[in-house]
């Protein structure tokens, strides 16, 4: 059974994706920071980096967005590696000579203050714009249509024959501007004649309402905006075969049902609003998949366990054997082979929950046969299939090191809930009281030696208090006393715990350091 479990808040939408009661994929979007991929504005250039062929573009959103040249050549290899097909239909514009990258200057292309279309690839996380494209296209749930690209094409993912030749036709034989093109989606193949020509004119239409917002407009605006988070879950149900749609707010459940009478022919599912006390995510076991999903380790059933470690570069994920128990008398490599194949499918389901992109590093516990190397890569490979993020996986290194990104689509899960710890500074650790305590010491000497201070009150956190009073206090005391001053003790809560301060016990004020 697949369902969909929709949580309305007030600030924030959370949809959890369950299949046989387990969930397996998650997004969670604030109203703050609405999902802008795929959205097409009138920009305006901001400035230009000619050492690195890229621009800064104003698109009125919190930060400028970032093009590079490659973004506004037309790249057919990008096409096909985003949309995943093959460009097999050849016309008359599809034969014009491209520009190189290599021969050509971004400065020649785009000049400050100029109005240029362009389209978000890849959404702003942390201090970065969003990703920005010239290349513009406007996906319908059957084609995309690519209005500054001529090339016609049919996913890959459609491996039936019959299928891909029926579609070559139809598509071949739409009228359409000869500077324009057409993608027929995986979801295309079993869509009539007439369904795929009706989206093929809503599409253009789409694209006249786009260029006239961008001739009216005087400012960066935003012309076209993708679907948005709840017609996305929509169409993935009715796609994907779903069995229920489960939501707990019955405005939700009523928009739902007036936007599935669209498609009620095409697939029987259930919308339903949810109406139990106890809060749906919580009834589903969603909110502790939640909470383990922050978690740096997560257990396997069989006693390993999983590391996620994330540094400025890449995530890393160590897998250990753990708890897991091996009889003496059996075999260990394969042992060791069942609980990589486990950790395999947990990281591809991790990867989905956290929404993890970028480069990723795999460290599986080590295995002496290839043969079970291999397995373990094919079974990461398997697992990651039906990712909605595109993933590269290279082959295990000698050490079981896998190397492999993923298509970095939004913010992580750890990026959208948390933010950094303001003692630590994200580094997820603090100095020990015995390392204070030799800073409080040498400080007490400065104080006196060089500010001339001989009545003086230390104040800290009572934990650092605590700590002093059962190991250094009277060595503090005895210090001060040699060097001819008085030393008293005080705390203050809201002191950071490696935080102190020292006060003139003569008239009360705080003494700088």
């Amino acid at each position: 059974m697949q369902e969909i479990l929709i949580n309305i808040e007030s600030k924030e939408v959370r949809c959890a994706f369950l299949k046989e009661g387990m969930l397996y994929d998650l997004i969670v979007e604030r109203k703050k920071t609405r999902q802008i991929t795929g959205n097409i504005y009138r920009g305006r250039v901001t400035n230009i980096l000619h050492n690195i062929q890229s621009a800064f573009i104003g698109i009125n959103e919190s930060e400028n967005g970032f093009i590079h040249i490659s973004d506004i050549l037309e790249n057919t290899q990008k096409f096909q590696d985003m949309f995943e097909m093959d460009f097999d239909i050849s016309t008359e514009a599809t034969k014009k000579r491209v520009v190189k990258e290599s021969e050509a200057d971004i400065t020649k292309i785009l000049k400050p203050d100029q109005p240029v279309l362009v389209q978000v690839v890849k959404e702003p996380i942390g201090s970065k714009g969003a990703r920005l494209t010239s290349n513009v296209s406007i996906a319908g749930r059957y084609l995309v249509l690519l209005p500054n690209t001529p090339h016609r094409g049919v996913s890959r993912k459609i491996e039936d024959s019959a299928a891909r030749d029926r579609l070559k036709k139809l598509i071949r034989a739409f009228e359409m501007p000869s500077d324009m093109g057409l993608i027929c989606r995986t979801s295309s193949v079993n869509a009539t004649a007439e369904m795929l020509i009706d989206e093929a004119h809503s599409l253009l239409e789409s694209w006249q309402q786009v260029m006239e917002g961008f001739h009216k407009a005087n400012k960066p605006t935003c012309l076209y905006e993708e679907s948005d988070l709840l017609k996305r879950c929509l169409m993935t149900a009715v796609d994907k075969k779903h069995d229920r749609i489960l939501v707990d707010d019955y405005a939700t459940v009523q928009t739902l049902k007036k936007m599935y009478s669209n498609y009620s022919g095409e697939h029987q599912l259930k919308i339903e609003y949810y109406r139990d006390k106890t809060p749906m995510f919580e009834r589903f076991n969603v909110e502790r998949e939640i909470d383990k999903s922050l978690r740096r380790k997560i257990w396997l059933s069989s006693g390993g366990y999983l590391f996620f470690d994330r540094t400025e570069a890449m995530y890393t994920i160590d897998v250990n054997s753990g708890r897991s128990s091996q009889p003496g008398s059996g075999n260990v490599e394969e042992a060791l082979a069942q609980i990589n194949m486990e950790a395999a499918t947990e990281i591809a389901r991790q990867l989905r929950l956290r929404n993890i992109g970028g480069l990723v590093i795999c460290d599986f516990i080590d295995m002496r046969s290839r043969k079970n190397q291999r397995r373990v890569l094919d079974h990461l490979k398997e697992a990651m299939k039906n990712d909605h993020a595109k993933c590269t996986i290279l082959g295990m290194s000698e050490f079981g090191l896998v190397e492999m990104t993923r298509q970095r689509n939004r913010e992580s899960l750890s990026q959208t809930m948390n933010t950094h710890c303001p003692y630590c500074s994200g580094s997820g650790q603090i100095r020990t009281y015995e390392s204070t305590s030799i800073d409080i010491e040498r400080t007490l000497k400065k104080l006196v030696n060089q500010k001339q201070q001989f009545g003086l009150k230390l104040v800290c956190h009572p934990l650092l208090d605590n700590y002093l009073k059962s190991t250094d206090k009277d060595f503090l005391t005895k210090t001060a006393e040699d060097l001819n001053a008085q030393l008293e003790f005080g705390t203050q809560d809201a002191l950071h715990l490696n935080e102190f301060e020292f006060y003139s016990s003569i008239n009360g004020q705080k003494l700088e350091i």
